[in-house]
């Protein structure tokens, strides 16, 4: 599935700006991981926006009605398991660079945003010392697991400022197509 088709179907099933500007964000970091690891960034990119396809209307069995969203859509089972594989309590089904980078950038693409948001520069000069100092401030983007934040970037392999200066400039990337388009990352 191309791009344009992923957010055409991702739009059917998420009517939020805020969904829809993470789903964005997650698809800067899962770009950014694949050319990390010289994967296919297309596919990776589809499966950050597709991610989250059930949370707006099944917030509370997300990501257990994704299949059926993503299966009537065409998707072979292996991107399936890999948007399961996201859930909390899933780290079984982490078997892979693809599956593992979809659970370290989930939340900690949003988190960067957040953090980029509070800085007069934005995303210029976003460094991994500032982004640990708002993961120690509890009530800064206070819904974040930062247990999570880091169980999963470490279970990825990646130390901590590498993962901050990969997803950062993926988001610094990303937004410059996604300003061509019309849209931001940062709601400007």
């Amino acid at each position: 599935m191309s791009r344009e088709e992923a957010i055409k179907l991702l739009k059917e099933h998420v009517k939020t700006e805020e969904l829809y500007r993470h789903s964005m964000a997650v698809e800067a970091g899962m770009r950014a991981y694949a050319k990390h690891f010289g994967e296919d960034e297309e596919e990776w990119a589809v499966l950050g926006i597709l991610h989250d396809i059930d949370f707006e209307k099944y917030p509370e069995e997300h990501p257990a009605k994704a299949p059926e969203l993503l299966s009537a859509a065409g998707f072979d089972q292996d991107f399936i398991d890999a948007v399961l594989s996201h859930g909390l309590k899933a780290e079984a089904m982490r078997i892979d660079n693809k599956r593992k980078a979809l659970s370290a950038v989930d939340q900690m693409s949003s988190f960067l945003i957040a953090c980029a948001l509070m800085r007069p520069t934005r995303f210029d000069g976003l460094k991994a010392k500032s982004v640990k100092k708002k993961m120690k401030a509890g009530s800064f983007a206070k819904a974040v697991d930062r247990e999570d934040l880091e169980a999963t970037r470490e279970a990825l392999g990646i130390e901590f400022s590498d993962h901050v200066d990969i997803l950062v400039n993926g988001l610094v990337e990303h937004e410059e197509r996604l300003k061509a388009e019309g849209f931001s990352l940062l709601g400007q």
